[in-house]
C-alpha cells in the first residue's frame, strides 16, 4: 500500500501540473489520445469506463478547449478519429514529463540492485495486469 501511495503522489502531483486547463478524466482521455493510434469516442468511453454519451461530452470539450481535434481516420473514411493539437501534446508532455522526473528522482535514490529488482517485478505485474481477467480493467496510464 505504501508504494500504491507514493505512486498516487506522483499521478496527482502531475494532475496538478495541468493546472485548471483540464479535469482528471480529461486528462486521462488526453493521455489516451497521445498512446492508441487511431482513437475515438466509443474506445474512450470503454476505457475509461464512461457511458458513450459522457465520453462524447468529455471529447467535446476538449476540442472546444483546442486540445484535440477530429479527423476522418486513414484506414477507414467513415471513422472519426481524435488527435492532439499541439496545445494537447504539449499539455500531455508536460504533465508526463513531470511524471517522469519524480519517478527519476525516486529512483535515483535506490541502489542499481534495487532498481534492477523493481523492473523485474514490474514487468512480470504488468504482464499478469494485462491478461483479461474478470472484474479487471487495465488502462495504458
Amino acid at each position: 500500500m505504501r508504494a500504491s501511495r507514493a505512486f498516487s503522489a506522483i499521478i496527482a502531483a502531475s494532475v496538478a501540473e495541468a493546472g485548471d486547463a483540464v479535469s482528471p478524466p480529461q486528462l486521462r482521455a488526453l493521455v489516451l489520445i497521445a498512446t492508441w493510434p487511431e482513437v475515438n469516442a466509443v474506445t474512450i468511453a470503454s476505457a475509461l469506463g464512461l457511458h458513450p454519451s459522457s465520453a462524447t461530452r468529455l471529447c467535446d470539450r476538449l476540442v472546444e478547449s483546442g486540445l484535440v481535434e477530429r479527423a476522418e481516420s486513414p484506414s477507414d473514411r467513415r471513422r472519426v478519429v481524435l488527435t492532439l493539437t499541439d496545445d494537447g501534446v504539449a499539455l500531455v508532455g508536460s504533465v508526463m514529463g513531470h511524471r517522469r522526473a519524480a519517478l527519476v528522482d525516486i529512483l535515483g535514490r535506490m541502489s542499481a540492485s534495487d532498481v534492477e529488482m523493481l523492473t523485474a517485478a514490474l514487468t512480470a505485474f504488468t504482464d499478469a495486469a494485462e491478461e483479461p481477467h474478470e472484474g479487471v480493467s487495465v488502462a495504458p496510464w
